[in-house]
């Protein structure tokens, strides 16, 4: 409405100023003789104004005339297209100029600019593959997906575009949610250029977060064809694919297939530990001991794990504790300095009661990483050396507020997981997580929590040598002994009740003890 009143307005003060001007000329005095082959004219102001306005146009027909002229000549010459051209040159050089101006406009941000931009240019270009991708850059940018679909679906419907179309409305199909859908173009998109990156990582994406796992795998075969992933990943990441569809095997109770797929996966990323577990397990489900043995040893020695001692303890289930110290001597000597075997041996040696070797299998860890679990099992070891009950609990309340070590890491997201998976939950990112310790956030209790084992009755006498750490979120871990053999805390990674390691004789006078240390630290 404003730009149609602009319009007028410029067109009447045009007419106002043309009138102006000729009512001035035709008061000037004199004007121009032209003479030439014996006749003479005389031409006042006025008219010698339109006598070279007229010669003007007469030059510029002239110019179109010898133009048309030659596109003539071109037509007969066999240029089919010469006249077309010739009459759409100045369609074009609005079209191309409109195209030019919308994508400066989609550069700039100016979404709603790059989108009337693009539809001019399409009124004088007719060319859909060029404008309507401009159209949908630009409604995509102003948040108008009906806009944006319907130009997409147009570039569908072109041979060109079909890709650009199909990719457009899987992002937007993704955007709201729609996985199923989004997944079904990304395989149509996969079809028509298997070697685009993006479309095989959106593809596999979807493929892992549906369990489609043969097909997964089959899109990162064509990825590692394509060169767009390295050797090393790609075979790792194969394996997880396989782990992965061993694990959906095992729920649908198919054990000789998960048997296959569980070693394929163990086969093709020995150091990948739920696949060696798997693996350690379809082996011992044939009562081939030999070969669990084997895969849990060389992954212990890639990367220690409670996962892979909780695998080696089901070898033998009913050995007793001096024997399971022996057996296990086979990881132990694997890895010794590692902080896994440490504990792992510390708990063994518990187990059979023998708790100053135990005290020396952990060293200075203590010191060096009093995570929950480490100082859990220094409150088991104390006990089992007669120390007091105060020492007991001060142990107790420095594993409540210590950090719980390494855990399944999302390595994208930072997300803490109970249990390995191929995909984050939060995420949904494939092959992403890690055993390793989480990203700290520095939370810590309000003031007080570095009196927690003077409140809980002392302790600090064996404790005193490394300052509490502050509160700390963590997952789960495996213990390797059972249930009806451990005498130290499980391992799993939170610290053990009171009662089972002070005895449930002494918990009515530990609550004592606390009442009154609590009711003295007030007063």
């Amino acid at each position: 409405m404003l730009l149609s009143l602009i319009k007028i307005l410029v067109f009447v003060a045009a007419v106002a100023g043309l009138t102006w001007g000729a009512a001035r000329l035709t008061d000037v005095t004199g004007g121009a003789e032209i003479a030439m082959a014996g006749y003479e004219v005389t031409l006042g102001p006025l008219q010698l104004v339109l006598a070279i306005a007229l010669l003007a146009l007469l030059g510029w027909l002239l110019f179109k005339t010898l133009g048309l002229l030659l596109a003539l000549l071109h037509f007969i010459n066999g240029d089919d297209t010469a006249v077309s051209r010739w009459f759409s040159r100045s369609r074009e050089r609005k079209g191309y100029k409109a195209l030019a101006d919308g994508m400066i406009a989609l550069a700039s941000g100016e979404g709603e600019t790059a989108m009337a931009k693009g539809r001019k240019a399409q009124r004088y270009l007719r060319r859909p593959e060029i404008t309507s991708i401009l159209v949908a850059q630009g409604a995509e940018l102003t948040g108008d997906r009906k806009t944006a679909e319907s130009a997409y679906r147009e570039l569908v419907q072109i041979d060109r575009t079909r890709f650009v179309g199909i990719r457009g409305l899987m992002r937007q199909r993704l955007a709201e949610g729609d996985t199923d859908t989004a997944m079904k173009l990304a395989q149509k998109a996969f079809e028509l250029k298997p070697r685009h990156v993006e479309t095989q990582d959106t593809l596999l994406r979807l493929q892992a977060d549906a369990h489609d796992w043969s097909g997964a795998r089959a899109t990162l075969d064509a990825k590692r064809r394509s060169g767009s992933l390295p050797r090393n990943v790609a075979k790792r990441r194969d394996a997880v694919l396989a782990l992965s569809e061993a694990r959906d095997v095992i729920d649908e109770t198919a054990s000789i297939e998960m048997r296959e797929k569980a070693i394929e996966a163990n086969r093709l990323s020995p150091d990948l530990i739920p696949a060696a577990v798997m693996a350690a397990r379809s082996y011992l489900a044939v009562g081939n001991t030999r070969y669990a043995t084997r895969v849990i040893r060389k992954a212990w020695e890639a990367e220690p794990h409670p996962d892979l001692a909780q695998a080696f303890a089901e070898i033998a289930p009913e050995e007793d504790a001096q024997a399971r110290v022996k057996r296990f001597s086979v990881l132990v000597k694997a890895r010794p300095e590692h902080a896994e075997t440490r504990m792992l041996e510390a708990e063994l040696l518990i187990a059979a009661e023998q708790f100053n070797e135990a005290r020396r299998a952990l060293g200075d860890l203590v010191e060096t990483d009093p995570t929950s679990r480490v100082l859990t099992l220094m409150a088991a070891i104390e006990r089992g050396r007669g120390a007091d009950d105060a020492v007991v609990r001060g142990w107790l309340a420095r594993a409540l507020t210590a950090p719980r070590g390494p855990q399944w890491v999302c390595e994208n997201c930072h997300n803490v997981h109970p249990h390995w998976e191929p995909v984050c939950t939060n995420c949904h990112a494939f092959d992403t997580l890690a055993w390793t310790r989480p990203v700290e956030g520095g939370t810590t209790l309000p003031r007080g929590t570095e009196m927690l084992p003077l409140i809980v009755g002392g302790g600090v006498g064996r404790a005193a040598e490394a300052p509490v750490p502050a509160v700390r979120e963590a997952a789960s871990t495996a213990t390797p002994l059972p249930a009806r053999e451990t005498t130290s805390p499980a391992n799993d990674g939170s610290a053990v009740a009171e009662a089972e390691i002070v005895g449930p004789e002494t918990v009515a006078d530990s609550d004592r003890t606390e009442a009154e240390a609590m009711s003295t630290a007030r007063k």
